[in-house]
């Protein structure tokens, strides 16, 4: 057994980034069991005007499918742009936990009571009972699925495929709505989510954002663009070499 491991993380030596999960998981768990604790509630006025529907169980449940399909993909078709996606995931993800570790938070929008009685109310009503309504900001279910979409469409080899690209894009935009519709999110969530999912793009597939933010700050602190000469060569360096 220990002939195949060692096998399988010289073929993969990117395997020990999985690692992170374990991390996230324990932090995550922590902070749902302080449910209980007083926290800040998030709303917004546009909450109050969308529906409950508790068909979006279906889209909701995939994000867990679509974002493992696009790692696991990756990690054994596409180490470049697996390091991209795990950059992009981890980053937010950390930050997620970083936000409901200072600044507690939660909602008050799950309904009281279902006005239908079928099998996707019973699935939200597991739902509710495995994922309590705290921990919320930024939404990790909208950041992630954005970052989902954008490896497949930055992915030479996903991205060629048009009716994955259209799937993805269908599927992403769905989990985006089923947080709102399905109550388990706030408008704000959901809006600091694709915020901090724009940030991470730019930074992970346009690498020449970091050049025009280093040059831009040179040009307020001195005359000269170049703050350091070192770093400036890096960061050029990293846009012409990531440009696809």
């Amino acid at each position: 057994m220990s002939k195949k491991c060692r096998s399988f993380l010289a073929d993969y030596p990117h395997a020990g980034t999985i690692l992170y999960f374990a991390v996230y998981l324990t932090w995550f768990i922590w902070l749902e069991n302080r449910a209980n604790r007083p926290y800040h509630v998030i709303h917004f006025p546009l909450d109050d005007y969308i529906p409950f529907c508790e068909y979006f169980i279906i889209p909701y449940l995939l994000w867990f499918l679509y974002i493992a399909a696009v790692f696991t993909w990756l990690f054994f078709k596409d180490r470049e742009h697996f390091y991209r996606y795990i950059a992009f995931l981890y980053t937010g993800m950390t930050l997620f936990l970083i936000v409901s570790t200072l600044y507690p938070n939660g909602h008050l929008l799950r309904p009281l009571k279902f006005e239908r009685d079928n099998i996707f109310t019973q699935m939200v009503c597991f739902l509710y009972w495995a994922d309590t309504s705290t921990n919320i900001l930024p939404s990790i279910h909208v950041f992630n699925s954005v970052a989902a979409h954008a490896a497949v469409m930055h992915t030479p080899g996903l991205a060629k495929n048009r009716w994955t690209v259209l799937g993805s894009r269908i599927l992403c935009v769905s989990i985006i709505l089923s947080t709102m519709f399905l109550k388990q999110h706030s408008c704000i969530d959901v809006i600091l989510g694709l915020a901090l999912a724009s940030c991470m793009h730019k930074l992970v597939y346009q690498p020449d954002f970091l050049v025009k933010a280093h040059d831009f700050i040179g040009k307020l602190v001195g005359n000269d663009r170049y703050l350091s000469p070192t770093f400036a060569g890096k960061i050029h360096r990293t846009a012409k070499d990531a440009e696809i």
